[in-house]
Order: C-alpha cells, then structure tokens, then sequence
C-alpha cells in the first residue's frame, strides 16, 4: 500500500466496529430473505432492478442480486428456502455469471452505518466515537517505509497545526488527528533517504539528464557509466529501436525478448553491453543510476522525450466487459409505435389473456378508432415512432386505406433510395486506389509504445481500418466511439501504416485550433523513435513559417501534416497523399465537406467521430459506408454522473468545493462571449481564492494558446470558457464540468462537453443548469432528459438516435427522403430500405415481415418468474428480435442464470419463435388450423419455388404436404390438426428445417 501522511490520520472507525458492521454470506447459510432484506436495508443498500452499481441490491423469486460497495463486481445469490443455495459472481453489463464462490462479505455502503447515526442535512456524521488509522488495519508484522522522514515530518508538523487551529474553532468536534510519530509508533519502521543521513538507509541515486532525440549525447554518458563499472538496462516501449540507435553511436546494446531469461541477460552483461527490455506497462519512467549498486537505467524519455500515461498495471479481465447497451427502442407507456400493419399508435399497457386455454401475453395499443392487441412474440412488428418533424403524427385509423398508401410510397422512395446507394457502392468498389503492403516490424512496435491496454472494440476497428488499406479500392470508414473510448489511438497506428508501409504522405483533419494542437502533440510523441516528420499548419503560424511547411509539403520532406479546415485549400498541394483522417466530421461546413468528398474518390479517408450526424449513421446503417463501433469502455472509465437542475448558486459553489477539496481542475461553460467577465467575478465571490481562467474565440491566437497551456498545467483552477473547449480536449486533472444555460446547447454539444471530464479512472461529475424562472421549450426539454438517461458509458451512438428523434431525420443522398421517414418513422423506412437492397440484389423465397402463429399453444412469460414489467418487456423484445436458435439457446442460458429454472409457458414461447424462424426463413406469412384436421401455412411462394422445398421432405412426408397456387397460394399439411397443439408445434418445426435443407444457403445455426 502506498499512501500520505494525510489518510492515515485517524478518520476511520476501529476495525471491530467495522467488522460488527459488515454482514458475511457463506454457501449453506440459513438466512430468510425478509431478514437478508431488512439487513441490506440497514446497511445502506438501495432496493433497484437490474443490480448495475455499487450499493445496489434487488430480488427476483429465490435469486437475490447483491453490489458490495468493496468488490469489483456484484454477487448473485441462489436460496433454496431459507438456505443459501450458491454464489456467483456477474457482469453487470450482460447480467451474466463469471465465477463461483464459497463466501462473500458485504460491507457498509455509508459511514453513518458503521457510526450507527443517520446522516443529518447540515452534512456527514462526524462520530464522537473511537476513530482509527489505516495502520490499525494492518498485520502487527506490517513493515512502514518511510521516504525522506525530515519533509515527512516537516508537512506533516504543518498539517498537523492548521488541523489543531481548525480544532479550535470547533470545540464540539472530537479530536481526530495526531502528530506523525504517534502514527506508527507501533510498527516497525525503515527511514530511506536519498543523502547520507544518520535518520535511516541512504539510496543515493542519480538522474540521467534527458535531452531528446540528442543520442551521441545519450551514448556518451551511457559510456561514461560503463567504465564506472555499472550494469546498463534500457526499459523501452520500443525497446530494437532503442538497441539500434545506440549502436549507431558506438555504444554495444542488445535486445533480450524474454525479461525473465536471467542466463542471457547475465551473460550480454558479461560482456560489457547494456541489455534493452520491453516495458510491459510504461507509466511515468525516468532513468538513474544507482551508485552504491551501480546499476544504470534509461527510459524512452531520455531517449524520444516520451512521457507514459500512467495506465493500471492491474485490470480483471472481468472490468472489461462490454459497455451497457442503451436500448433506443425501450418503450414506456404514453410512447408513439408504429405496427407494420396498422400504422402509428400508442403504446399503453401489457396484459394477459387466455383465449381457447392458451395464455399469452399481449401489447395493448391505442388507435383513433380502438385498441389493438399485439402478442408479445410478434414485439418485432412494432418499432418505437422517430421522425423529422417537430410535433406529435395523429394516431392512424384501424384497417383505414391512409396506412397502406403511406407504406406503398415510403417504400417506392425506398427502393429509388437503393438504387443510387448501391450505385455509390458500385462506383466506389470500382475504384482503384493504393493497396498498402502488411504490417512491419515498425508498426508493432509503435503499436506496443501505446500506454493503454487496447479494448476489444479498438483492435477491431484497428484490423478493419487496415484490412480496408490493404485492400486495392479507396477506404471511407467512419469510426464512431464514445467520447474518450480511444478513436484517436485508431487513427495514430492507420497514419503510421500510411507512411511507413506506404511511403505516403497523411494528413489529420481537425475541427479547432485547440484540436489540432492536440493531435499534434499527440503525434509528434508517439512517432518520436522513428524518421518520420510532423507539422502543424494553422492560424497560429507566421506567413514564413507556413510558407516553408507548404513547401516541405509538396516535395514530400514533411510525412504528416495535423491542421484546421485550412487544410483544404488550394494552395496546400501533396507530394503523395495516401491518407486523409477527418476528426469530428460533422463540425464542418458544407463547403469544406464537398472538398472532402473530392478527396473520397482519389485517397484512403478515416472519419472519427463520437456523435455522428443523422446522414452519416443512415449511410453507415444503409451499408453504403464502412462502419467501425467502439463501444468498450476503457477498463479504468467510470460512467460521470449527470445532475440536472435549476440554476442554484448554493449547488455551483458546492459543485466548486467539490473538485477542490479533491485537488481537481473545473470546465465552466456558458453559451455567450457577452457577459463572461461578470460570470468570473461572481464565480470568484461564491469561492474566494477561484484561480479563473478564461477561453473563448474572440481571443487573440497568442493570447487563446497561452491561456490554454497555464490550464493544463495546473495554473488555473477553473477554465471558463465557450464551447472552444467542445472537441477532444483532453485534460486528467479536469474531473468536474458545470455548463451554464445547457438548455441552449444541442444534444451533440452537451454530449461532447461531458465528455472533456472523467478521462484519469476518477469519478467525474457534470452539473447541468437551466434558468431559475421560466419554461423551457419542448425540444430543449427533451435535450436535457436524453443527456442525462444516456450517462453511461459507451452512450454516443444510442444517443445520435436520439438525437434523430429531436433534431429531425434529414435528407439521404441529397433526395427529400424526411417527408417520407416522417410518414411511417425512421425504423419502418430504414427497414423497407434494407428489403429494397436485398430485392435488387435477388431473392427467389418470398421475403416476409413476420410469421403469425395461431396455434393453441400458452406460450407467455410469467409474473412470478421476472416481476419487473420493463424486464419483460425487454426479454420479450430480445426473443422477437433474435434471428437464430444459436441466440434462442443464449437467450435460455441467460434466463436460467438471472431468473433461474425456466416455466413450461416461457419455453414454449422459445419454442414458438424457433418454429417462427424456420417459417418466416421459408417464406411462409401465417400458420393456422384449418377445419381441425389440417395445419395451414400461408405464402406468396410461386409453385417452381415450393417444387425445389419439397425436394427437401424424405419420400413419406411429400404427400402429407399439399400446395395450392392461385391469387392466394397456401400450403395444407394434412392430418396434423388432429395431434396436440405441443405435438403440432414439435412437428411442424422439425418438418419445416427438413424442408429448409433444400436451400443452399445456410439456415438457422
């Protein structure tokens, strides 16, 4: 354990208090599940559904789902009874297990627990009780090591005084802090000092000047240590790159793969030559040499000036799991639904009817003239209403024509929609552009210097990008990630490839100033190892200045250019451009993005963004332009915490304290230039002592770029600012936004400021305040809702759905297409869209939208196995939307692991939707009795069609199958009607996969 003076002061309660507190489950435990409630209750434990945070608990039947404040993940607890059956842990992304376990300690949630008090409003409880130390926690064996005791005591003397002074002052506060030596008075000490010193061990040490990119220099003093008789080790992220540069200056060094090959590094260190290592992990390194040992080590900042960030060396594998999926289709009651069939209604209920002795579980939605039941395995013909317009549709009319023709237009629209975007598609796949050679040794390396572990998402779209390089046509991919999920570290290794392996030319696009000096930086430290040259072009360089970079440009002396809008104009002329990054494509005007375009057809473009504009995602969603999600979050990420309020000046200034007391940075953000000096003197009267800065931009270039270096390196507590600071600032300390007036900011904004916070593992804060008086308009409104629902990490992409919703649905392709979305709602039309493509490109069975079954069969989720509606109703969803038994069965082991052992009515409905798939695959639109003998299947199927099914059926079957052509063609099974509806269910299903063996193309896996 590493620590300050400070927090082992004692502040906490002794650890026999502590340990009273806690509460102990153990396998075989007899415990009712009333009491387990109460206890969790008196702990602090709030009761919610599904489990996702810290101090959270909820039950379902027998299953209990606890978060302990003190794991890394929650616990689900199996009861049988009163006794405790198993526990496991889960994800509480998927909500599925990870581990078993034999026991688990639930700690307190809050202080107050422990205390045995009840917070109070005036603030926390401060106990008049015993208090502890850190140290009481600790074995009686715990050695403390104390480094440099002289500061130690020096500071502590100082902290130790104003903490008796504040004392004082409160005479009925007990007395809680101590002089540092009664600290560790009981454990065994050793004192480290850097000088000699009579107080403890001296480990003298000296630092290796670093001079960047100076490595005879480097060589020379690396020789200097040799002769001394020193052991030389370079801990590198690049570790051959270094080796090679120091031979290149007459200095021996050698790369040794394996850290742990102690017999080879002993004898390259016998031979008098440093051995290069790979740094696994490179936070914050520094090279020394260890006199008294004489052992010298050199890091990448003494050769590049590379500074890691500091990455945690311990991640469980667990804490990477994906981000939690936001469902933009949840439906709540009150909610506008389109049915394929009937048109825009409101959802209201779900209920249960039995019809005939079957159960079934139905939504209940209102129409102008009526309800309309929807059984919920038939959720997939409903999709929640998005459209362009401002207001509300009307409600359509049951059976009315208005629906039909509304479709057959939107549809017609459609299918001229497809048409051009597999034209664009063809015409792009025509093309031929620069295919890249494969990876070298180079770009692993480079990769490998990255100081983060990469997330499943980021290696994906890292291979996408490059196979797209490597393939002979031009690449336009848009790679859409949440903000701080590590779309820039994409971009970094796709530009290196483009240079290194192709010996081309990059540029990087950026939105600001700010940005691209961003970029820059970022850039010119991770390619520091390697011969490669990056310049910056924008408003801050001097007429000389740029001149020599266009220059440098055209003859190909530059490999990099990072820069503004600026870069797209005529005078910028490339030697080799090979390819163009575009960060934040949808802050671009329009004629800077029909210069973009021209580039499209000639050079490999990357597209980032974390809220893509509604016509990039259609195109994306359309298949008319490679898309690569980066939804994982980082494994250190926190979710930041969204408060939404009315503008209070008591919660700024508690907002401020805050981020204070915890030694953090603060973005205060208005929407106006005018009156920003008023809003720093305030801000300075709430908290005397505010350090402000200010940025906005009608500054002056100089004065904007100094204002945003003395932020970043802590000479500000407070930057008050404009949106300048929207786009991919990327600052650690900063862990707290307020933004000011947010009801004037677009969804896309909010989202983009929220994300400048919560980027260092801490937990971040957003405090977003609209006026004290007044209404807000009904877009705003909903603007400020979506940012606060979408809190979770990963959110961006659901959220440009939402923003859809708002801000309207826009044109595709340039054609008046929004009239049209509005009509039957953006999913209905993207869905017709997606049939169009798939018609043009060919299809011989019948494609339908859904297959209605009408058999009596109870096929319903119970009640009693999953209580919460919303649940429900998202297990009912999951089931219609599956699109193979492969995601039925994953659908069973998820249930069975949340809810426990499944009910006969909920695995008949499982097998209803796989009896679905296999008929709606053949093309069959409904399956129903027929005069109680027979089983009808309904289908638009031509009779050349059915012949080649049928080829299918073993030789006994055929005749049991009769087809009958004609205006409405039908398929009669005979005899079947007389067997059990489960019978006629096991059946149908396995005689329909044996007919689907006739298609070629695999079915249902």
């Amino acid at each position: 354990i590493v620590t300050t003076i400070r927090a082992v002061q004692p502040h906490l309660p002794p650890p026999p208090t502590f340990r009273e507190a806690c509460l102990s489950l153990r396998v075989g435990l007899e415990m009712s599940l009333t009491a387990l409630g109460e206890t969790l209750a008196g702990l602090g434990y709030e009761r919610t559904s599904p489990v996702e945070s810290e101090g959270q608990w909820t039950r379902r039947g027998d299953i209990v789902d606890i978060f302990p404040v003190s794991s890394e993940v929650p616990v689900r607890l199996d009861w049988l009874g009163d006794r405790l059956e198993s526990l496991r842990e889960f994800d509480p992304a998927s909500q599925r297990t990870l581990d078993r376990l034999e026991e688990v300690t639930v700690v307190p949630a809050t202080w107050s627990v422990v205390w045995g008090e009840a917070p109070t409003e005036e603030g926390p409880v401060v106990s008049p009780r015993a208090t502890a130390s850190l140290l009481d926690y600790l074995p009686s064996s715990t050695l403390v090591a104390l480094d440099e005791p002289e500061r130690l005591q020096a500071w502590s003397d100082r902290w130790v005084e104003a903490a008796e002074r504040l004392w004082q002052e409160q005479s009925d506060v007990p007395k809680r802090h101590r002089p540092i030596a009664d600290l560790w008075a009981a454990w065994e000490t050793l004192a480290l000092t850097e000088l000699e010193s009579d107080e403890g061990t001296a480990l003298p040490c000296r630092a290796i000047p670093a001079v960047p990119h100076q490595f005879g220099n480097l060589a020379k003093t690396l020789r200097d240590y040799r002769q001394q008789q020193h052991r030389i080790f370079v801990i590198s992220a690049q570790p051959s790159r270094a080796a090679s540069l120091l031979q290149e200056h007459d200095f021996p060094c050698q790369f040794v793969p394996n850290p742990r090959d102690l017999p080879a590094i002993e004898k390259i260190q016998g031979q008098r030559t440093a051995v290069a290592l790979k740094s696994a992990n490179p936070v914050e390194l520094q090279g020394f040499s260890w006199l008294p040992f004489r052992l010298t080590f050199v890091s990448d900042r003494e050769f590049f000036g590379q500074h890691g960030a500091g990455a945690p060396t311990y991640v469980r594998k667990r804490r990477r799991s994906v981000s939690k999926q936001v469902d933009p289709n949840k439906l709540t009651p009150g909610d506008l639904v389109v049915h394929k069939k009937h048109g825009i209604g409101k959802f209201l209920r779900l209920e249960s009817l039995t019809v005939d002795n079957a159960t079934r579980e139905y939504l209940v939605l209102q129409y102008e003239d009526g309800l309309l039941r929807v059984a919920a395995d038939q959720a997939n013909n409903l999709s929640r209403y998005r459209g362009a317009g401002e207001g509300r549709p009307p409600l359509h009319r049951l059976g009315s024509r208005a629906w039909s023709q509304a479709t057959a237009k939107a549809r017609k629209s459609a299918q001229k929609v497809a048409f051009d975007l597999l034209a664009l598609y063809a015409k792009r796949t025509q093309q031929i552009g620069f295919g890249y050679p494969p990876d070298t040794p180079w770009q692993q390396e480079m990769e490998d210097s990255f100081p983060y572990l990469p997330t499943p998402d980021q290696r994906k779209a890292t291979q996408e990008v490059k196979q797209d390089m490597e393939s002979p046509h031009p690449m336009d991919r848009l790679v859409c990630g949440d903000v701080g999920f590590g779309k820039t570290e994409v971009a970094v290794r796709a530009i290196f490839k483009a240079v290194v392996s192709g010996h081309k030319q990059a540029a990087l696009l950026a939105p600001t100033t700010i940005l691209a000096q961003q970029h820059y930086h970022t850039l010119q430290e991770r390619f520091a190892p390697y011969p490669v040259t990056v310049a910056l072009l924008n408003r801050f360089k001097t007429p000389t200045e740029r001149k020599e970079i266009l220059q440098k440009l055209a003859t190909g002396e530059i490999d990099i250019v990072v820069g503004t809008h600026q870069l797209l104009s005529k005078e910028v002329k490339f030697r080799d451009l090979g390819l163009l990054t575009i960060d934040e494509e949808q802050r671009f005007g329009v004629a800077q993005k029909e210069k973009i375009k021209a580039y499209k057809t000639e050079v490999d473009v990357l597209t980032l963004t974390a809220t893509p504009i509604p016509r990039t995602l259609y195109m994306a969603l359309s298949g008319a332009r490679e898309m690569s999600l980066i939804q994982t979050p980082p494994p250190s990420r926190r979710a930041i915490q969204t408060h939404l309020s009315r503008y209070s000046e008591d919660k700024v200034k508690s907002a401020l304290r805050y981020e204070l007391d915890r030694g953090g940075q603060i973005f205060y953000v208005v929407p106006r230039v005018e009156g920003i000096e008023e809003i720093s003197t305030r801000l300075r009267e709430l908290v005397p002592g505010l350090r402000i800065a200010i940025a906005h931009g009608q500054m002056s270039d100089a004065e904007l770029e100094a204002t945003m270096l003395a932020f970043n390196d802590g000479e500000a507590d407070l930057l008050l600012a404009t949106t300048i600071i929207e786009s991919g600032l990327d600052i650690p300390r900063a862990n707290t936004i307020v933004i000011d007036d947010a009801h004037r900011f677009g969804l896309s904004q909010l989202y983009q400021l929220r994300g400048r916070v919560g980027r260092a593992g801490v937990q971040a804060k957003a405090w977003l305040f609209y006026p004290e008086a007044g209404e807000l308009s009904e877009p705003a409104r909903k603007r400020l809702q979506a940012i606060q629902e979408f809190a979770h990490l990963g959110s961006g992409y659901q959220l440009a759905m939402r923003d859809m919703e708002i801000r309207g649905a826009g044109n595709l392709l340039g054609a008046e297409q929004s009239g049209q979305m509005d009509t039957v709602g953006f999913d209905l039309y993207m869905e017709m869209l997606q049939e169009a493509i798939a018609e043009i490109r060919g299809s011989e069975i019948p494609a339908v939208d859904d297959t209605q079954i009408d058999l009596a069969i109870t096929a319903f989720i119970p009640a009693s196995y999953i209580p919460d509606a919303d649940e429900k109703m998202s297990a009912y969803r999951a089931v219609a939307a599956a699109l193979s038994h492969r995601e039925l069965n994953a659908l069973v082991e998820e249930w069975c692991d949340r809810y426990g052992p499944i009910p006969t009515s909920a695995l008949q409905l499982l097998e209803v939707m796989k009896l679905k798939l296999v008929a709606k695959r053949l093309g069959f639109s409904r399956i129903r009795p027929e005069q109680k003998q027979h089983i009808l299947l309904e289908t638009k199927m031509e009779e050349p069609a059915w012949k080649r099914l049928q080829e299918g059926l073993p030789h006994h079957l055929k005749p049991r199958f009769v087809y009958q052509g004609g205006k409405n063609p039908k398929v009669t099974v005979r005899g079947l009607g007389a067997v059990s509806p489960n019978q006629q269910l096991a059946s149908l299903r396995e005689w329909l996969e044996l007919l689907a063996t006739a298609i070629p193309q695999p079915l249902l896996t």
